[in-house]
């Protein structure tokens, strides 16, 4: 994997000068959750030797770095997810390349179902923890790779450093926001109402099928993380509802609420910026 690294790092450092300091990870349904990006180089994934091609709907499969409100980020415009039947180190291979490359935050978003009852549609979602019902993790397998234990702290994956000026930002666009409890499932069929009732009785606030991988491998790698999830459906307990959600409907959910969180991140990425000066 380290030379397949290194042949991605080097065809991605052939396209741009820009050493991108943060990621931005979007969702599903979340492609306008970042605005234009300055001096921005857009790589298809396609073109990345070792990057996965992805199958998810709204998923665009590029990445670009740039400038964002003067800070340099790359932004993944799509990721990869295990229900896609890649393997979980193919999942993570992305990340593990950004690390790489120089990043040393990572700003990661999706769309997710609000098993607590106080999350409405079109909520934004501050992760403060999550719960792994993956039934697996990145690190299976891994040694002690690069002195790096195989054995990282989880007591703190969401930094809070970084997640306060993301609220700061919330709060300067007048844009409410909650904080909640991931939980990561396989996927991709929807969850049943047992096992939601389960999920929420265990903790979670909202439910999802990608982010912990990510996050599992950014704690190992020494990144630090803010984790964003915008509710995109209300997860409901009983079949009584007539209709339930789509794929299709939550991608439309979650792209109505992506220009909201484009400018929230400009401020966010402003911070950053006036913080980086000082």
């Amino acid at each position: 994997m380290k030379q397949q690294i290194e042949e991605s790092i080097k065809f991605i450092r052939s396209t741009t000068d820009t050493q991108p300091k943060g990621l931005v990870v979007i969702g599903t349904g979340l492609g306008k959750a970042i605005g234009e990006l300055a001096e921005a180089v857009t790589i298809p994934y396609s073109n990345i030797p070792h990057f996965p091609t992805l199958t998810a709907p709204t998923h665009e499969g590029e990445l670009i770095i740039g400038r964002f409100a003067d800070y340099p980020i790359a932004v993944m415009r799509g990721r990869p997810h295990y229900y896609e039947g890649y393997s979980i180190k193919e999942v993570t291979y992305p990340l593990r390349v950004m690390q790489a490359l120089g990043i040393d935050s990572m700003f990661i978003t999706n769309a997710a179902g609000g098993l607590n009852v106080d999350y409405a549609t079109g909520d934004i979602v501050i992760i403060t923890d999550h719960i792994n019902l993956m039934g697996t993790n990145p690190l299976r397998g891994i040694t002690d790779e690069d002195h790096r234990s195989r054995f990282p702290a989880m007591s703190q994956a969401y930094d809070p450093h970084l997640t306060r000026l993301f609220e700061g930002a919330c709060l300067e666009s007048n844009i409410p926001f909650h904080k909640g409890v991931y939980v990561a499932v396989q996927g991709p069929s929807l969850e049943t109402p047992a096992e939601l009732r389960f999920m929420r009785s265990i903790g979670a606030d909202l439910v999802g099928m990608s982010t912990v991988p990510e996050v599992i491998v950014a704690v190992w790698l020494g990144v630090k993380v803010v984790g964003i999830s915008v509710v995109s459906n209300k997860a409901v307990y009983e079949p009584r509802k007539p209709k339930a959600e789509t794929a299709e409907d939550i991608n439309r959910s979650a792209a109505r609420i992506a220009p909201k969180l484009a400018g929230i991140l400009k401020i966010f990425f402003n911070k950053l910026s006036e913080k980086g000066k000082k």
